[in-house]
C-alpha cells in the first residue's frame, strides 16, 4: 500500500497542534483528520479519533503495525517540513 497524496492544512494557533492532514492510499482510499502534533521528542502524527461516552478518545482508523505507522509518519512529516520551508523561503523574499 502506497501513500499517493498528502494534503496538509496548517494550524496557526501557536499550540502543539501544527496541522490537519488528509492521506490518500493507492488513489482509492482516503483518511481525513490525522493531526501533526509537537511533543517532547519532536513531531508525531495522531490518528483520527472520536470521544466516547466515558470521555475517552478512541482512534477511528489506525495502522495495524508499527512499521506502517513509522512509514506514514515519516512521509507526512517530511511533506509538512517541505511545505513550511517553502513558506519560510517565500516570506524571506
Amino acid at each position: 500500500m502506497e501513500i499517493t497524496d498528502i494534503r496538509i492544512k496548517e494550524v496557526t494557533t501557536g499550540g502543539k497542534l501544527k496541522a490537519y492532514v488528509t492521506v490518500t492510499f493507492d488513489d482509492c482510499f482516503v483518511v481525513h483528520n490525522l493531526k501533526i502534533i509537537t511533543g517532547q521528542s519532536g513531531m508525531f502524527i495522531a490518528m483520527p479519533s472520536r470521544r466516547t461516552k466515558s470521555g475517552e478518545y478512541k482512534d477511528v482508523a489506525h495502522p495495524i503495525n508499527s512499521s506502517f505507522r513509522q512509514m506514514m509518519q515519516k512521509e507526512i512529516i517530511e511533506e509538512f517540513e517541505k511545505i513550511t520551508q517553502n513558506e519560510q523561503s517565500a516570506a524571506e523574499e
